[in-house]
């Protein structure tokens, strides 16, 4: 493969990468803004009241948007690594380590800069991988 088969390959890898983090929260923010009843359990099980559920759904769905923006980016993986790591505190400040929830926003957090830094030469010029 020539070297521009191999970036075209690899932003394709990103923007899919990227696509399913995307859409993943885009329905957990539509959740949580639209029908905050189906998290009661999650959200009073993790010490949180249901009418924070709304404000949530926003901030998730703004950091997504950010993130799913070219020009934004790299604002909204920076903002979503926040929000995801602050859930994964949440699960740690009630005792869990390694529960489903703390795995999957990790994976996510992972999979925004995976998808970001395939999709994006500037990322790879500032944060060369080598061999």
């Amino acid at each position: 493969m020539t070297d521009s088969a191999n970036t075209s390959a690899m932003v394709w890898t990103g923007r899919v990468i990227s696509a399913v983090v995307v859409l993943v929260l885009l329905a957990d923010g539509v959740v949580q803004l639209f029908f905050p009843e189906m998290l009661r359990a999650e959200m009073e099980a993790t010490g949180f009241t249901l009418s924070l559920a709304r404000p949530l759904g926003v901030i998730t769905l703004v950091c997504t948007i950010l993130y799913a923006i070219p020009r934004t980016a790299m604002l909204g993986a920076i903002l979503l690594t926040g929000f995801l790591g602050g859930a994964i505190c949440t699960h740690f400040r009630l005792g869990e380590f390694g529960s489903p929830p703390q795995l999957i926003c990790l994976l996510l957090g992972v999979m925004a800069w995976a998808g970001l830094y395939l999709r994006d030469a500037r990322l790879r010029s500032l944060l060369p991988l080598t061999v």
